[in-house]
């Protein structure tokens, strides 16, 4: 089984995140009780009745995540610890449909990719692709469904809370050098499109299976073809051998196994498109004439204490978390200790890998015994501020509200 390991980068990203938050003047003891807090997270294990890991992901750290089915596994929310990398072995996964066999990746190099749309199409293989540009990027990567589960319509889906999310670093060749590479596009496009290679069941309109996502074309200036994560060979998991990573925008727009990138006039004519991820109202049927589920939002949440659940501690306490800004870059983030009826700013803590990537941040509050909702609320560099309340759509997308992302906690 793949199991990939603690790369010496994501080492040092650890150490400097720990340094920033003692150089925020969060000191010694606030460290100290953070690794207490954590120690009491880990001792609260996964329940006995836990589902097992699937195949293709047995390499996860089974006590970090919480297994949905063979293809929802989210991340617990104790588990996002103080670095800004989420770990492979801990970032969630969504799958649309079962993934290929792993026999693709026997052979990475000789994965194939169409291009069209540009002056002079081609089909490169990755290997190609990898004689022509290579960038390395950080960026939040977050199913448009997280933060289902705080939905009281009780939307279809998985009951995602905060864990289908993740900061992780890609490398691959930028789009647009790509496109630069092929002549430039070719036509009047609007959209980037891409298709997803898994195996289709036989017998049924692909239409209505295939993965095949249109995003807004300009996506392509920071859009990227990624080949590794975290410093390693892209994971089935997550997509390999090849997945299009399009910076600020819901998972399911970063296309897996992508077999096919095309600049059209029109969205696609598949289902995931035209129906599917749409913020429809309650009442009304999913279609093309409402919004898709493409940009992310300022959106923030604590991961500690009590993240998953255990008794704090009362006295001094380091309430963490971490933010992003979709598009935009983190400006700020506020704490409250009681339920948003005052706000205090927190530090930002650990490196800044860009705007695509998330924040950590940090405050050190005094905890008295009793029940206590923390919450966070991240305002970005437009100045936009992430909101109090959900957006209500039947099919539970885009859920932002620092509301429903707070956090309760018990102390004694």
């Amino acid at each position: 089984m793949q199991t990939p390991p603690l790369n010496p980068a994501r080492r040092r990203l650890l150490a400097g995140s720990a340094g920033a938050l003692a150089a925020a003047g969060l000191g010694a003891s606030g460290l100290a009780h953070a690794s207490e807090a954590a120690g009491k997270a880990a001792a609260s294990a996964a329940p006995a009745a836990a589902k097992a890991l699937p195949p293709y992901a047995a390499w996860k750290d089974a006590d970090s995540v919480i297994v949905h089915s063979a293809n929802t596994i989210e991340t617990r929310r104790g588990a996002f610890g103080d670095g800004v990398i989420t770990p492979s072995r801990e970032l969630y996964v969504r799958n649309n449909l079962p993934p290929p066999d792993a026999s693709i990746l026997d052979d990475r190099d000789a994965w194939s990719i169409e291009i069209q749309g540009v002056k002079q199409p081609r089909t490169l293989t990755l290997g190609e692709l990898k004689t022509l540009g290579v960038e390395t990027m950080a960026t939040v990567l977050q199913c448009s469904g997280n933060g289902r589960g705080f939905f009281p319509h009780q939307p279809s889906g998985t009951k995602w809370t905060v864990g289908a999310a993740g900061c992780v670093m890609w490398t691959g060749i930028p789009v647009r050098v790509l496109v630069e590479h092929l002549g430039g596009l070719d036509g009047d496009s609007t959209y980037m499109t891409g298709t997803g290679g898994e195996k289709l069941p036989d017998g049924l309109d692909p239409k209505t299976l295939m993965v095949e996502r249109s995003v807004p074309r300009d996506t392509m200036q920071d859009a990227m073809l990624a080949w590794e994560m975290n410093n390693e060979p892209l994971s089935l998991a997550h997509g390999g051998p090849l997945r299009l990573i399009v910076p600020g925008y819901t998972g399911v727009n970063n296309v897996k196994y992508i077999k096919r990138l095309a600049f059209t006039a029109d969205q696609s004519p598949v289902k995931i498109q035209q129906s599917s991820y749409r913020l429809a109202p309650l009442d009304a049927k999913p279609g093309p004439q409402y919004p898709s589920a493409w940009a992310m939002t300022p959106k923030s949440w604590i991961t500690a204490p009590g993240g998953d659940g255990e008794t704090v501690k009362a006295g001094r306490s380091l309430v963490r978390g971490v933010a992003f800004g979709g598009i935009h870059a983190v400006k700020r983030v506020d704490v409250s200790i009681d339920g948003g009826k005052t706000w205090k700013q927190a530090a930002l803590v650990g490196p800044d890998l860009g705007k695509y990537a998330w924040r950590q941040f940090a405050l050190a509050v005094e905890l008295p015994a009793g029940e206590h909702t923390l919450a966070s609320r991240v305002e970005d560099s437009e100045g936009n501020v992430q909101v109090e309340e959900r957006i209500e759509n039947v099919r539970g997308y885009l859920n932002t509200s620092w509301r429903d992302h707070a956090l309760k906690i018990t102390v004694s």
